[in-house]
Formats: structure tokens, sequence, C-alpha cells
């Protein structure tokens, strides 16, 4: 059982962790070269979140079965399970797509010109990505408080 607990926390953490990298990697006060590589290494971290977070759920729900945690609707046990998904939402459903517009624009030849400063447009990604990694992380602190707190 010791076993399974190491195995939830260590890919709990790599899967929810590259969460909290997110807003280095897109802080608004960077030059759009430093963009570029911020956008390059955030698709290199999209593998963790896959892979460690799947895990986590499905040890966590196998130490649920497996172990005398109580009722599953207690809210330690159901607000973190709802605060994952809900975190795979915002960063998946919600941020990844204008993080993968602004990648595009990034990536665009007819863009290698713009090297200090965004123009509008891609600006209001970066934005908007930036304050979504806000909430998931909000969201990923608030996990791991659940997770510690437990009784």
């Amino acid at each position: 059982m010791k076993f399974l607990v190491l195995i939830h926390v260590l890919s709990a953490i790599i899967g929810v962790g590259p969460t909290f990298f997110a807003h280095v990697l897109y802080r608004p006060k960077q030059t759009v070269n430093e963009l570029r590589q911020s956008a390059k290494l955030a698709g290199l971290l999209e593998f963790f979140p896959k892979i460690g977070g799947t895990i986590a759920v499905l040890s966590g729900l196998l130490l649920f079965w497996l172990g005398e945690y109580g009722t599953f609707t207690q809210l330690w046990l159901l607000g973190s399970l709802i605060l994952y998904v809900l975190i795979q939402i915002v960063v998946i459903a919600l941020a990844t797509p204008p993080a993968k517009k602004l990648a595009q624009w990034l990536a665009d030849p007819a863009n290698k010109h713009h090297q200090d400063t965004l123009p509008e447009a891609p600006k209001q990604l970066l934005r908007q990505v930036n304050n979504l990694f806000y909430v998931a992380t909000s969201m990923g602190t608030l996990l791991f408080i659940f997770m510690i707190l437990k009784p």
C-alpha cells in the first residue's frame, strides 16, 4: 500500500507540477525571441500532465478502493477529483487552444521580423493563456492542500 501511495504522490506532482511553470513560460514581459523559446519548452512539458495525471487519478481511485478512507462523498476526496478534472478542462480545453495559436504565430516565418514586442493580437493570446494558468495553478494548490490535510 505504501508503494501505491508513493506512485500516487509522485505522479500527482509530475502530473500537476508543470502547470506551476506555465507562469514563467508565458510571462507577459519577455521579448518575442524569449517567448519563442518558452513556447517550445511549454510544448515539451505537455507530456508530463498527460501521463502523470492519468496515473495519479488511477492510483488515487485504487487507493480509495483498497484503503479505508470512508465515503467517496467526503469533501477532500470528491473535491480533489473534481479539482483535478477542472484543472484538466482549464489547461487542455481552455488554455491549450490559444497557446497553440500563439505558438503558430511565433513559428510563422512571416512573423520572424518581430524580435522585441508582440503585436496586439498575439499579446492578447499571451494574456489569456497566462490568466488561465493562474486559474489552474490556484486549483492545483487547493488540490494539494486537500491531499495533504485529508483526515
